[in-house]
């Protein structure tokens, strides 16, 4: 299994890269300006269940091939930008419909909301670069292949950032959402920070679709 000080030192790894914001946080901070914290906090669950997923295949191999191969690379990369940018764009056409009664408002049922949120924050996490290059080459590095089981040892390993990721992606959120509640005292300030969501939000998948690997 896995030993302590490898768990150690994955954990110290997994805080220098975490601590660099990437898609995920600025994501987080983008839905929280155009959204409101309910939408931040669902969004910071999704991308870790994304990121875990991102673990799963990486324990099963299937991440090796996508460090490997720069089609599937591009394809992962290009379709995450994509979908950043949509959103970004749905954000910004609809900002002048955020009203501060609206925001008073968002406590009521929205459980359908909150799994499409989840959804949205998963789909992020999972195509994410950052995240792809992170566990693809960094987490297999800290396995102990004489002790046996190791995708079970992944499994264990990739928990660490997880947690991690999802204790500060909620700070972000939840920050971000405070100053948007500032904002949410007037329809206009807050049309104008919920079109300011929406911008970072396509700039965020311009920059993912134009950075990262090239070979």
């Amino acid at each position: 299994m896995v030993t302590g000080d490898r768990l150690l030192a994955f954990a110290a790894m997994s805080v220098l890269v975490i601590v660099i914001p990437g898609p995920s946080v600025l994501f987080v901070i983008g839905r929280a300006l155009a959204h409101g914290r309910r939408t931040a906090v669902a969004t910071a669950l999704g991308n870790v269940v994304g990121s875990y997923l991102l673990v799963v295949a990486v324990a099963v191999g299937v991440g090796s091939l996508v460090e490997r191969s720069v089609a599937v690379y591009l394809t992962v990369k290009l379709a995450g930008a994509a979908y950043l940018v949509h959103l970004g764009i749905q954000a910004f056409r609809h900002r002048k419909e955020l009203k501060a009664s609206a925001i008073r408002a968002q406590s009521a049922g929205r459980s359908r909301g909150d799994l499409r949120t989840v959804l949205d924050g998963a789909l992020v996490g999972v195509t994410n670069p950052k995240g792809v290059v992170f566990f693809a080459a960094v987490l297999p590095q800290f396995v102990d292949h004489s002790a046996g089981s190791v995708p079970l040892q992944m499994l264990l390993l990739g928990l660490v950032p997880i947690t991690i990721g999802l204790v500060t992606d909620t700070l972000w959120g939840l920050t971000a959402s405070t100053a948007r509640s500032w904002f949410a005292r007037s329809d206009r300030r807050l049309s104008l920070i919920g079109g300011a969501g929406g911008c970072t939000m396509i700039g965020l998948g311009v920059t993912v679709a134009v950075t990262g690997r090239a070979d």
